[in-house]
């Protein structure tokens, strides 16, 4: 199968996920979300001996599922997610009862690093109309690097942040997707049964990824992962095979609204940022002198010295001086202002410099 030369950044697109996946390059995305079917969708419909369809979240699901060809299905699919994500990108899988175990069973025969399990309290869960088991009030998502050794990303004091300065826990409690969030077709019907809240997936980027990362799902439904990555300036990929959920997907997409810059910068600790200077990355050759850096919007341009240091004009000095003097302002992370050009994408110093602390 033919391996694609760039990324489809920022893209919905219409198709089967292990398919699709096979054709993007390797080591090539930071973040993957996957939220995937519970039945397999992707081999025909699940089905009762009494021909009635088996419903995702049905109680029955357990009954009827051929387990074996499940378990390929999973093993295809994070075979590509491992082969796709960085290595130190990490990978988030949702899901209950039903799937979670046995997909948690494979991420460690596989070679993933599981490095946490986060229950997702339901504020307001389907009731258990049968009466025959408890509420399902929960589903649980497995963050996992993807190996021992990776340098993973973990945005701490900004989980500290969101959590009024106390340590973030693994428990979160959120309400399902409901009101204008939710979509709903023609007759007023939930268009897509398992939509997940946006605030749950703003919680998963702003932990896990920075901006201008990319940000894969393979199964992306009615775009949720879309919405919030561009809302937060990340990158998305986006796959699904259903025409009805990608319309949806690519109609919401299109009405968000990214934030600016300065709404999107988490709060860094020391621990999260490697200590290395911009002159050690023009050292290295990690970029040359007389690259061309730019701002976010390209509205201001800097030229790379040999030295370390940048030059606008007749303006010399750091990264930071320089920043902070094109745009009058007291102070200037340089390492997020400035971005320089990587395949046609502009890509935040910042990641020269993760780069550089792995290679040191």
């Amino acid at each position: 199968m033919e391996i694609v030369r760039e990324l489809p950044l920022d893209q919905v697109i219409l198709g089967d996920a292990v398919r699709i996946m096979r054709m993007l390059p390797a080591a090539s995305v930071h973040c993957i979300f996957a939220d995937p079917p519970y039945n397999l969708q992707l081999r025909g419909e699940l089905r009762r001996p009494d021909d009635s369809l088996v419903d995702g979240v049905d109680d029955d699901w357990d009954r009827f599922t051929d387990f074996a060809a499940y378990d390929a299905f999973t093993r295809e699919w994070l075979e590509e997610a491992r082969r796709l994500l960085r290595k130190d990108g990490t990978l988030w899988v949702i899901g209950s009862y039903h799937n979670i175990f046995r997909i948690g069973a494979l991420l460690q025969e596989m070679g993933f690093w599981i490095l946490n399990d986060v229950v997702w309290r339901k504020a307001n869960p389907m009731p258990n109309f049968r009466g025959r088991r408890f509420t399902n009030a929960h589903e649980t998502l497995i963050w996992a690097a993807r190996g021992r050794e990776s340098r993973y990303r973990f945005n701490y004091h900004a989980m500290k942040a969101l959590n009024d300065d106390v340590q973030m826990r693994s428990d979160w409690y959120f309400p399902l997707c409901t009101g204008p969030e939710r979509l709903r077709n023609e007759h007023g019907l939930k268009l897509h049964p398992t939509q997940k809240p946006e605030a749950l997936l703003h919680r998963v980027m702003v932990s896990s990824t920075g901006v201008g990362d990319i940000v894969l799902d393979p199964f992306l439904g009615t775009g949720t992962t879309a919405a919030v990555a561009k809302r937060l300036g990340r990158h998305f990929i986006g796959i699904e095979r259903h025409p009805a959920y990608v319309e949806a997907a690519l109609g919401r997409v299109m009405r968000v609204e990214p934030l600016s810059d300065a709404a999107v910068t988490v709060t860094a600790g020391r621990r999260e940022v490697p200590r290395v200077p911009f002159g050690s990355i023009v050292e290295r050759g990690l970029l040359a002198p007389g690259t061309v850096l730019m701002d976010r919007t390209r509205a201001v341009q800097a030229v790379v010295v040999a030295d370390g240091t940048v030059r606008v004009g007749d303006l010399q000095g750091s990264i930071h001086k320089v920043g902070a003097a094109v745009q009058s302002a007291p102070s200037c992370n340089g390492w997020t202002f400035w971005h320089f050009e990587r395949d046609g994408v502009l890509v935040a110093i910042d990641e020269l410099r993760r780069e550089g602390a792995e290679g040191a």
